[in-house]
């Protein structure tokens, strides 16, 4: 597999603090990697590494199989949490402004961003001035300037904050369309529901270190802990809940008036679901039997927690 960036033993302190230590990452090309931690962990220094807004103390970063350098500069968009548009300055003046300082001609800037205005279905903004917009209009520009020259790498930094569900979801396929045409993406959030839709791989840096990496659907397969999600049709509920207590550990239960189904969650030990199916079988219509897949959200929690224990 080839990388877009790899970055190895990055380290960088500010002072007595340490942003990050020893972190090695490997974004893969075409893919949606997603950055993620708490506040304060390390990701916005790393960006800023990436960026060369700063520069490492100690390892090496590479782009597309490069020593990190200046002229990398112009195959990368950054899209920052704080943006940074010229409030007084009218829209459609402020984006060609932007697009030639990324080496785009006027012409090929107007042609470009006639595309992407006429996308966005917000060509009547041309004449606005930014302080017109609201945050969630101000950012659409904002993101149509960081793709617009069509960069190897794009970074997205909290790119839904400000958006409407329905912007939101427009941003979201237009990321994903940039994905589909090759372009590799560098995704940083906090809305774990976003890494679910988006990332293909993730990496976990907290308190300055990585603690975590790899492909999505691997890490969740790594976390499963054997729970099954059941739905069961019984004439004597409490009759079955208290034979299978003698048998498996039941986690939570309740029943569904409107379906007319007892609802459990029961944790097995491994390869046992084929004997509680038999047991069951007898006893009970299965309406659903499903093995819970853990979350993103709760394998960010799960091991920040894990990390934080082995700490103390």
């Amino acid at each position: 597999m080839s990388h877009i960036l790899v970055a190895n033993d990055v380290t960088k302190q500010f002072g007595s603090h340490t942003a990050l230590k020893n972190v090695s990452l490997e974004i893969p090309k075409n893919s949606i990697y997603g950055l993620l931690g708490p506040n304060g962990a390390g990701k916005t220094t790393l960006i800023r590494i990436i960026n060369q807004i700063t520069f490492p103390d100690q390892g090496s970063v590479y782009f597309d199989g490069e020593l990190l350098k200046t002229e990398h500069i112009a195959q990368i968009g950054y899209l920052p949490e704080e943006r940074g548009l010229y409030k007084s300055m009218k829209v459609g003046e402020q984006a060609l402004y932007l697009a030639q300082l990324k080496g785009l001609s006027k012409a090929e800037a107007k042609k470009r961003l006639k595309y992407w205005f006429e996308r966005l279905e917000i060509g009547d903004w041309w004449n606005k001035k930014i302080q017109e917009l609201s945050k969630g209009m101000a950012q659409k520009i904002q993101f149509v300037v960081t793709v617009l020259h069509e960069p190897k790498l794009l970074i997205f930094d909290e790119p839904f904050s400000g958006f409407d569900p329905i912007n939101a979801n427009i941003i979201k396929e237009q990321i994903l369309s940039l994905k589909d045409k090759g372009t590799s993406i560098i995704f940083s959030t906090h809305r774990m529901e976003s890494v679910e839709e988006l990332c293909e791989h993730i990496a976990l840096i907290h308190k300055s270190e990585k603690i975590l990496d790899g492909k999505l659907s691997d890490i969740k397969k790594a976390y499963k802990n054997n729970i099954f999600k059941i739905g069961l049709e019984t004439d004597n509920q409490e009759l079955l809940i208290n034979e299978m207590k003698d048998k498996f550990q039941i986690l939570t239960q309740h029943y569904d008036d409107l379906e007319n189904q007892l609802n459990l969650e029961v944790q097995l030990p491994s390869n046992e679901s084929r004997e509680i199916l038999s047991f069951l079988g007898t006893r009970a219509n299965v309406n659903e039997f499903k093995e819970t897949i853990p979350s993103a959200n709760d394998i960010f929690i799960k091991t920040i927690q894990n990390k934080n224990i082995d700490h103390e």
